[in-house]
C-alpha cells in the first residue's frame, strides 16, 4: 500500500520490450536501498523490483501487457521522468490517503494555468462505473495523493503548490498529455455498492 506522497524523481534509463512486456531500467536516488521483490511505484502504479545495481544507482521493474493497456507507460521513453513511492512501513505516517498502486485508467491533462503561487490543472477522463470523484475529495495522479474540485462525471481540477511542482513530475506536464488515474478506493467500493 501507498499514500501517494512522492519520496523522489527517477529517470527512466532504459527500455527493453520482451514478448508482450516491457523491462524499465529506473535510475534513483534510492535504488541502492531497495531489493529484488520489493513493490515500488512508478507514477503511480505498483511495480516490482526484479533487479538492482547500488554502483550506478538504478534498478529494473517489469511491466506486462495488462499495466500497459491500463496506464502510460506503454510510451515511456528513456529520459523521462517519473514519481516515486515505496510502500508504506508498519510504523509510517499516513500523510495521503490509501493508495494501493493500481491505475484505474489514463487521463489527459486539459490545462495548465499559471496561478502566481499555485498552478491549476484540468483533467479529462472517461466516464464508467467506479470512476468517482467529490469535491474536496482524494484522487491520485501520477501517484500524487491530491484534492481534487470542480468535479464532474468525466474531469476535474485539481491545484498544485509550489513544494508538489518542484518535487514531482508536475513541472513537466502539459495539456494533451496523459496521466494515471486511481480513483479513491473508498468511493470505488461505495459506486460498487450502489451500483454507479
Amino acid at each position: 500500500m501507498f499514500t501517494g506522497i512522492i519520496e523522489a524523481l527517477g529517470t527512466i534509463q532504459d527500455v527493453r520490450r520482451a514478448g508482450t512486456n516491457i523491462h524499465f531500467t529506473v535510475h534513483s536516488p534510492f535504488a541502492a536501498e531497495l531489493r529484488i521483490d520489493q513493490s515500488v511505484a512508478h507514477d503511480g502504479v505498483c511495480l516490482t523490483v526484479v533487479a538492482v545495481d547500488g554502483a550506478t544507482g538504478t534498478h529494473v521493474v517489469t511491466a506486462i501487457d495488462e499495466t500497459l493497456q491500463k496506464t502510460n507507460l506503454a510510451h515511456w521513453q528513456p529520459g523521462r521522468r517519473v514519481n516515486l513511492e515505496r510502500c508504506l512501513a508498519a510504523n509510517g505516517r499516513f500523510d495521503g490517503h490509501i493508495v494501493q498502486g493500481h491505475v484505474d485508467l489514463t487521463a489527459e491533462c486539459e490545462s495548465v494555468e499559471d496561478q502566481n503561487g499555485s498552478w491549476l490543472y484540468r483533467f479529462r477522463h472517461a466516464p464508467g462505473q467506479g470512476r468517482v470523484t467529490v469535491e474536496k475529495g482524494s484522487i491520485c495522479i501520477n501517484g500524487t495523493s491530491l484534492t481534487c474540485f470542480n468535479s464532474t462525471d468525466d474531469g476535474f481540477s485539481v491545484a498544485i503548490i509550489p513544494y508538489t511542482y518542484e518535487h514531482t513530475t508536475f513541472q513537466d506536464l502539459s495539456p494533451g498529455q496523459q496521466v494515471n488515474l486511481e480513483f479513491d478506493i473508498v468511493g470505488k467500493y461505495v459506486a460498487k455498492l450502489l451500483g454507479k
